[in-house]
């Protein structure tokens, strides 16, 4: 008999088996999304928890970092006090030595102002006593021209008396010659006036003695109207007849006054003449001397124009040596200014350099030299012998600025190293931001990410990166290949996941 509990198996259509093949590949689908969802949950969740947990060890880093960051930032602050301290009291000797220098550059200065003083006073006397010797010679030629036109004028003068002499005694002998002819001829001319005089007198006594007789007449009848007229005017004309005789009076006074007025204005006018005579003569002399001086003019004008000439002449060198000194004091000053703003600026970064500056350097600023004795004696013998006299006095210019140069040469041999240091931190600091890089990708998500290789991203206790086989590790190794990657995984994953 056949069992209870099995069946005949049945043989299925190819629609049916169609059908359960659909069914089974639906169910898979199903699963596959099942699992995906699942899986994609489970990177939700532990993308989560990697976030807060990054967060918090990042809160913990950062707390302790902090702390240290404050400890190393309050040691740097106290060292920086410290430094600041000893700078600031090296800045106030500093300040206290530029004092005490410009101090002494002011008394300097104040001695070259003296000297300066003293050699423009110098130049002064000399310039008083050339020009007192230049007059004192001027008033010899003065004195010697003098002498010559006062001979000249005396030789003159004594020739101008002796002709002058000489027409007097000329003039007087024709003025006795004059005279002698007017006395013959008046004494000829009296002799006629007598003889016409006598006949004029007879005809006038005959003349007189008719017309006395007629006149005898008519003055008796004239007497007689006159004697009525008289007593008429007497009469008529008393007040005025005393009045006539006041004025009679006051004119006899005032011809009295006319006649000394008239004295004195022919001595007047006898003075004017002699007065005319000494100023035509005086008028002579003066002539001759504004010729003279005219003449002596001329030649001063002739000397003025040519000393002149010789100011315009030292003018204008002594203009253009002005100019050629302004030029040059120009380019001087601004080579000076340069100078000067080069030294601030030099002063202004050892101010800042200073601030950088070590104990070391603030106790010995300046090194001392690594050679020998003998070593020094043979470099200086070899200097020695390159040396030449022009080399030499520059050298001995620039011997102040030695311990300068040291300081250069300290510092760029520092600027140096500094640099080769900053290279090398710069590779070391390269390395670090790959490792870095490599961590925060490692613990960070996101596509760009998943398309890499990542060591801490772990799905079912596997990581995506290839593992090496030992013969390609030994191989690795041989070659001295970049160090093995180790994976590392967080503490708090395995304890979620093994509790």
């Amino acid at each position: 008999m056949p069992k209870k509990g099995k069946k005949a198996k049945i043989p299925l259509s190819d629609e049916d088996q169609l059908l359960l093949f659909q069914q089974k590949l639906l169910a898979e689908e199903e699963a596959a999304k099942k699992k995906e969802r699942l899986l994609t949950q489970f990177l939700k969740d532990k993308l989560a928890k990697e976030e807060h947990n990054s967060a918090l060890n990042l809160n913990k880093i950062n707390t302790q970092w902090r702390t240290v960051l404050r400890e190393v930032k309050t040691r740097e602050l106290h060292k920086d006090i410290e430094i600041l301290s000893q700078t600031f009291e090296r800045v106030v000797d500093c300040k206290d030595s530029v004092i005490k220098s410009l101090a002494k550059d002011l008394t300097e200065a104040e001695e070259q102002y003296a000297h300066a003083l003293r050699s423009h006073l110098h130049n002064i006397d000399q310039l008083l006593t050339l020009q007192r010797r230049r007059l004192s010679l001027l008033e010899e030629s003065y004195n010697v021209e003098l002498d010559v036109l006062t001979k000249e004028f005396e030789t003159e003068r004594k020739t101008i008396t002796d002709q002058h002499e000489k027409e007097i005694r000329y003039l007087q002998d024709v003025f006795m010659a004059m005279e002698q002819n007017y006395v013959d001829s008046e004494y000829e001319s009296k002799l006629e006036f007598q003889s016409m005089w006598d006949d004029l007198k007879n005809k006038n006594l005959e003349e007189k003695h008719f017309l006395r007789l007629q006149l005898e007449n008519i003055v008796e009848d004239l007497w007689r109207r006159f004697q009525d007229a008289l007593k008429n005017y007497t009469d008529a004309t008393e007040d005025r007849k005393i009045a006539f005789e006041t004025l009679k009076v006051k004119d006899e006074k005032s011809s009295k006054e006319i006649e000394m007025q008239m004295k004195k204005i022919q001595k007047l006018q006898e003075a004017i003449g002699i007065l005319k005579g000494k100023i035509i003569a005086h008028s002579r002399e003066s002539e001759w001397q504004n010729q003279c001086i005219r003449n002596d003019k001329e030649l001063v004008h002739v000397q003025l124009r040519k000393l002149k000439a010789q100011r315009t002449q030292a003018r204008g060198v002594s203009q253009e040596n002005l100019v050629k000194l302004t030029l040059e004091s120009n380019a001087t000053l601004k080579d000076l200014k340069k100078v000067v703003e080069k030294g601030e600026k030099i002063l202004k970064l050892a101010e800042i350099c200073r601030k950088f500056e070590t104990e070391e350097e603030k106790v010995l600023p300046f090194y001392s030299s690594v050679l020998t004795p003998m070593e020094q004696e043979e470099v200086e013998r070899q200097n020695q012998e390159d040396l030449t006299e022009e080399l030499a006095k520059v050298m001995a210019d620039y011997s102040g600025m030695e311990n300068f140069w040291k300081r250069y040469n300290k510092v760029k041999l520092e600027v140096l190293s500094l640099q080769h240091r900053r290279v090398q931190l710069l590779e070391i600091s390269g390395k670090l931001r790959e490792m870095l890089k490599q961590y925060l990708d490692g613990i960070s998500v996101s596509d760009e990410v998943l398309s890499q290789l990542n060591p801490l991203f772990i799905v079912n206790h596997r990581s995506n990166l290839p593992q090496l086989s030992a013969p390609a590790q030994s191989a690795q190794s041989g070659d001295r290949g970049p160090p093995t990657t180790y994976n590392i995984i967080e503490a708090a994953h395995v304890v979620s996941h093994t509790l």
